[in-house]
């Protein structure tokens, strides 16, 4: 149940409470009445009326009576006042009552008589007394009502008693709810965000359905959001220290060499013409290493940006991916390496023309370095199925169907010693390569290239995955949605 619910339910409870009691003490009171009524009016009348034939005697309403034989059948709890016709106390058995010598006024003197009150604490009954039809004083008698007035205290303290230990057993349901349902989970999540807030592990708890339950809950749903940020966060500034240091030594190696080529041009006098040349030519392959390194980590910073966005367009596939795959045949010619390509495209795609270009370069020429002379090198861009030249293992884990959803495959196979099993996962890392020595053989030229083809097939909405087996070759699959525009 909700707290709210709970509180409102024990807000209830304490403002009817009260008026449940005063209902009870009032039945009880009434119940305890209708049982004394009739007992009580016939002893109530019996005494009066004994009390009546004394006090109808004119003697006594004479001055200097003697009331002897009255205070003599008189009970110390009866009340009896005899008044003369003036209404001035003559006589008081009670001085609680009234005091001798008092006068009574008029309408007090013959408002009600002959009439018998009740009251809380006792019956009234006033009756004139006359003499030969001669008005000579008047008498009043109380009669206590003992019994009632008990019972009534004893009913009225066991309700107040049952109220009381009511308000305390629900005074303590209160404070013991409050205690389970707000103070202990709020303490509870104050040590948390506390340890939280300090870098340490937190525990989560079960939680229940109410408002503390759901205000941990949410908390913990943004401490895993905090740690998570927190964790890439981390990831990123790793991997953008070791972008700087891998950058840092990537540049570093071809600058050293453009120096000391550059210092042999300029401080030594015998250096033959074709020597000068040959230096001039190294200089201007470092040079270009250097700028296709940049470029290359220029791409990368921007795809990585969120500011940056591709420039799409929407191409006929058929055209498009047939200029995308042509103009590699010269570069396969100069290693001796046999080109085949396959172009089997439907429909319309939006594609970043520039950036798809720049993934077709990365892939073909890491294909290039990594075949042998008089290998064989595949491209295949495919709308249906798979050409048939695909290695069987690549043909085993893609669903060349697209699970359902109509869109373009590029497949990049070559011949070739393979990637280990172990290095697959992390070919796609910036900067990453299995050799210690960072050789410049190893997947890319320069250790963006796969992570930037990555990006750019992730941006277009699409997937790219390596395939490789030892020995055999390698396959770079990379499957791009269709638009669909009419």
């Amino acid at each position: 149940m909700k707290i709210k619910t709970w509180l409102l339910v024990s807000y209830f409870v304490v403002m009817v409470l009260p008026v449940m009691a005063g209902y009870l003490l009032f039945l009880f009171i009434q119940g305890y009445h209708d049982e004394l009524k009739i007992q009580e009016h016939i002893e109530t009348v019996e005494e009066i009326t004994t009390l009546k034939a004394l006090l109808v005697d004119p003697e006594l309403y004479e001055f200097n009576s003697d009331w002897g034989k009255m205070k003599q059948n008189i009970d110390k709890n009866q009340a009896v006042t005899v008044l003369n016709k003036d209404g001035i106390v003559m006589y008081a058995s009670h001085s609680s009552v009234t005091s001798t010598f008092q006068k009574y006024g008029k309408k007090q003197l013959y408002e009600g008589l002959y009439e018998l009150e009740q009251g809380y604490r006792s019956y009234t009954y006033r009756q004139p007394v006359f003499m030969k039809d001669k008005l000579i004083g008047f008498f009043e008698i109380q009669i206590p009502r003992e019994q009632w007035v008990e019972g009534v205290t004893n009913r009225a303290l066991l309700v107040g008693v049952g109220l009381c230990i009511i308000f305390i057993v629900i005074y303590t349901l209160v404070v013991l709810f409050v205690n389970k349902k707000i103070v202990r989970p709020l303490k509870k999540l104050i040590n948390d965000i506390k340890r939280f807030a300090a870098g340490e592990s937190i525990h989560e708890r079960k939680t229940k359905k109410d408002e503390m339950g759901e205000l941990t809950a949410h908390f913990y749903v943004m401490s895993r959001q905090i740690n998570k940020a927190r964790k890439i966060a981390k990831q990123e500034q790793q991997a953008k220290e070791y972008l700087v240091a891998s950058v840092s030594h990537d540049l570093k190696t071809p600058l050293t060499s453009i120096k000391a080529y550059a210092e042999s041009l300029v401080f030594e006098k015998d250096i033959h013409v074709k020597e000068q040349k040959e230096y001039l030519h190294i200089i201007m392959e470092k040079t270009d290493f250097l700028k296709a390194m940049l470029d290359d980590l220029l791409t990368y910073t921007m795809l990585r940006s969120s500011e940056k966005q591709l420039e799409l367009a929407l191409v006929d596939g058929e055209e498009f991916f047939d200029m995308l795959t042509s103009d590699f045949e010269t570069l396969c010619k100069q290693k001796g390496i046999d080109l085949h390509v396959s172009l089997q495209v439907k429909g319309k795609y939006k594609v970043d023309p520039n950036q798809m270009i720049r993934v077709m370069d990365n892939l073909v020429s890491n294909a290039i370095s990594h075949t042998a002379t008089y290998g064989n090198i595949w491209l295949g861009v495919v709308s249906w199925d798979l050409p048939d030249w695909t290695y069987s293992f690549v043909r085993q884990n893609v669903d060349w169907k697209g699970q359902g959803e109509e869109g373009v495959f590029i497949l990049i196979q070559n011949e070739g010693k393979g990637i280990d099993e172990a290095v697959l996962p992390h070919v796609f890392e910036p900067f990453y390569q299995h050799n210690p020595a960072r050789s410049k053989q190893e997947f890319q030229r320069n250790g963006l290239g796969l992570s930037i083809a990555k990006q750019v097939i992730e941006e277009h909405g699409g997937w790219i995955h390596i395939f490789s087996q030892k020995n055999v070759g390698t396959c770079v699959v990379c499957m791009l949605p269709q638009t669909l525009e009419r």
